[in-house]
């Protein structure tokens, strides 16, 4: 994998960690926002943008699931008796996975052939 490619699975890879702060604090935000409420048959603005975000992260959570997974059993960069665990970890801890994942196995080996 080449390093700009690298990069943009970076930022893909960041995305939902990045995503679940935002969420947070905009469903925070939206709690403690008492004095200004919307007129009762509209939805806030701020949920309105993020029922897109959300759907959006979670189709790309799958996507990235598939495209790390795949890179396990097609990449020699993993050792063989490993492959099987990663495939697990990255299934199960997605979020925490990935960016631990991308770092030790894809950016590491970018650097050891640069």
């Amino acid at each position: 994998m080449t390093k700009p490619k690298a990069i943009v699975l970076a930022a893909f890879t960041l995305w939902p960690v990045l995503y679940m702060f935002l969420f947070l604090v905009i469903m925070f935000s939206q709690f403690m926002m008492f004095s200004t409420t919307p007129p009762a048959n509209e939805m806030p603005l701020a949920l309105k943008i993020i029922f897109p975000l959300h759907f959006f992260t979670m189709l790309e959570i799958a996507v990235m699931i598939a495209i790390y997974i795949r890179h396990i059993f097609k990449s020699d960069a993993v050792a063989q008796d490993k492959k099987a665990l990663w495939a697990v970890v990255i299934f199960l801890g997605n979020m925490i996975a990935m960016p631990v994942y991308w770092y030790l196995y894809i950016w590491k080996k970018i650097d050891k052939n640069a």
